[in-house]
């Protein structure tokens, strides 16, 4: 029953290695500040609306997750 090409033995976190999303080590939703990194400035994050859809508003450069 465990031959060599059956999958399925690891850990269950599946191919990902529950890293978050796009293979980093952090994860969207709630908490956290988007900042700008032209200017610095910090604003919290709101859930459900990307840090880089948001213009700062000193120097509308679009904003990052920190």
């Amino acid at each position: 029953m465990n031959s060599a090409n059956q999958g399925g033995r690891g850990m269950g976190m599946g191919r990902g290695g529950g890293r978050g999303r796009m293979g980093g080590n952090k994860t969207g939703g709630i908490g956290g500040n988007c900042i700008c990194p032209q200017c610095g400035h910090r604003q919290t994050h709101k859930q459900g609306v990307p840090c880089t859809t948001i213009k700062c508003p000193q120097c509308a450069t679009m904003l990052i997750r920190e």
